[in-house]
């Protein structure tokens, strides 16, 4: 039987769901455990602007089993609009988790992006920190839109390979979309954990944890490839302060929408 869906907030385009770190990742461990197909989108900044720009996105990641508050701003967000304090629950951290999880309940994973370099690394580093860890499989797709007979081969390769749980890393929001295309159809829990990977693989670092409790990672991110992010994120968290502004005075003229 399928848990019921966990109570979820509006942020900007965005539905995330409530709860906290632990309960949200021992309800994906148990639905891992029965073989069900969910999908996990992790939520930052980001997305909630690319959801309220183009409705058809925003659809797609509210139709997600879980969309959680990836980034600090939008725990933020919920506890300014609802007054409950929400746990941040970031791909980021809850990748390793989840392998680590798996470890113990004898889960097979599986990882689907990302390059073969980084894909070799994380399997490298998962098996040094967890010998019992059963990696049902690899796979690094093209970066073109794939044939449907390529699709369907994908589909068949995740399904034989008996994964409970398969860590998507295609980037935003490529994963989101191929995540949605896949509900229903690969007997697994995917979840688009992005640019967790290369971190877990060591090939990038993270930011120090006090930039991170602070909701600063985005800095972090900026100062190590400011030419790819600069624009991107002068642009999405200007428009994120103030849609925000916009939501949480029309939530004071009218509490009852809340």
């Amino acid at each position: 039987m399928r848990a019921q869906q966990p109570e979820r907030a509006p942020v900007i385009s965005l539905n995330v769901s409530l709860g906290s770190y632990d309960h949200i990742r021992e309800s994906i461990i148990r639905a891992a455990q029965q073989g069900e197909s969910r999908t996990v989108c992790f939520a930052n900044v980001h997305m909630t602007i690319e959801g309220q720009q183009k409705k058809e996105f925003a659809e797609l990641v509210n139709g997600a089993d879980w969309v959680c508050a990836d980034g600090v701003p939008l725990t933020w967000a919920i506890r300014l609009q609802r007054q409950i304090r929400q746990d941040r629950v970031a791909g980021i951290d809850m990748l390793p988790d989840l392998v680590r999880r798996a470890a113990d309940e004898s889960l097979p994973v599986f990882f689907y992006g990302s390059t073969p370099d980084v894909l070799a690394k994380t399997v490298a580093v998962c098996q040094e920190r967890h010998p019992n860890l059963q990696i049902a499989g690899v796979l690094s797709p093209p970066f073109r839109p794939l044939t449907p007979a390529e699709e369907e081969a994908t589909i068949d390769q995740i399904n034989a390979s008996g994964a409970r749980l398969v860590f998507v890393a295609l980037g935003c929001p490529k994963q989101e979309r191929w995540m949605a295309q896949m509900r229903g159809r690969i007997g697994a829990v995917l979840l688009g954990i992005g640019g967790a990977l290369p971190i877990l693989a060591g090939v990038q670092s993270r930011s120090p944890l006090w930039m991170q409790q602070n909701g600063l990672e985005w800095a972090y991110r900026l100062a190590m490839e400011p030419r790819r992010l600069f624009k991107r994120y002068a642009v999405t968290n200007s428009l994120f302060l103030l849609h925000l502004a916009r939501h949480s005075f029309r939530l004071m003229l009218n509490p009852q929408r809340s």
